[in-house]
């Protein structure tokens, strides 16, 4: 569980990286985005046939990052709706 948690948190910043500007998400929000993301990585690499869920693999690993990257832009756009109807 705690290795779960890690690598949600290392996705997370990952994708916070890779997406170009500045995020107004909390370490909080980056470890939710990161596990989201990693649970979406370990289902496409089961689907795929490349390992289980819980199995860190590098399918796994690039789909969680690419899942995390998108989820954080739409994350920030919620974030940037909510921010102009205030």
């Amino acid at each position: 569980m705690i290795g779960f948690i890690i690598a949600g948190l290392i996705i997370g910043a990952l994708a916070r990286l890779i997406k170009p500007g500045k995020q107004d998400l909390g370490w909080v929000a980056t470890l939710l985005l990161g596990l989201a993301g990693s649970v979406i990585g370990g289902l496409v690499a089961n689907l795929l046939g490349t390992g289980d869920i819980f199995e860190l693999n590098v399918v796994g690993f690039v789909v969680a990052v690419i899942a995390a990257v998108l989820l954080v832009g739409t994350a920030e756009a919620i974030s940037a709706r909510n921010r102009q109807n205030a």
